[in-house]
């Protein structure tokens, strides 16, 4: 694992299929840490037990699943949370001990935005860190492109058109966050993540919109 912020730990790189690569990230806090996505690397678990475990992990969407759900809960004791929507491919791995269905808060700081659009669960998480940034983990609602330019999770064949008209809604609410740094789960491209400021991350956000709507 590598440190790429204060208290924000990235595993190392999967890549489910060709061109397409993910991490997951570890947020250390002194309330337990929270591990945002998934790693299917067991030496990358070894390191967190390093880092003070696991206390929470947070899926932003289904594709996440894998049988390392077990792994972390096994070791550590994390609860698990994921939307609602989506309970039941979540139960096939481990059924969820924290369900999502609105916008809220958790933790103290980690604010749970629904999204959905990419799959009906969708969800992102806000966190305001109490080193002063706001961490956005966006998991494939948007995803970061090879550019450096960010692009919303649609897939045709896989999406309807009623998921574009969805995912569309969730991009212009995220729009109005102010995020400092943007974590994507999927990627394509050098890295997953992207240090930003306002107006960069709106013009981010219409670029994605843009090309989803166009």
């Amino acid at each position: 694992m590598q440190r790429v912020q204060p208290d924000i730990w990235e595993t190392e790189m999967e890549s489910p299929f060709p061109g397409l690569t993910v991490h997951a990230y570890l947020l250390t806090r002194d309330g337990g840490n929270v591990l945002f996505y998934n790693t299917g690397h067991q030496h990358e678990i070894n390191e967190m037990a390093e880092l003070g475990g696991v206390a929470y992990q947070y899926l932003s969407h289904q594709d996440e699943l894998g049988e390392t759900l077990k792994t972390i809960h096994q070791r550590f004791g994390a609860k698990l949370g994921g939307h609602r929507a989506e309970r039941d491919e979540f139960a096939r791995y481990r059924t969820p001990d924290i369900l999502f269905e609105r916008r809220e808060v958790h933790l103290g700081n980690v604010e749970v935005i629904p999204t959905p659009g990419h799959s009906p669960g969708s969800t992102c998480f806000l966190v305001h860190s109490p080193h002063g940034k706001r961490y956005l983990f966006t998991g494939d609602t948007l995803y970061r492109g090879k550019k450096g330019d960010w692009h919303a999770g649609f897939i045709p064949g896989h999406n309807d058109e009623k998921d574009r008209e969805q995912l569309a809604e969730s991009l212009r609410l995220l729009r109005e966050l102010e995020p400092d740094v943007v974590f994507g789960s999927a990627f394509v491209g050098d890295r997953g993540f992207e240090e930003t400021t306002p107006e960069d991350w709106k013009r981010h956000v219409d670029g994605a919109l843009g090309r989803l709507l166009g």
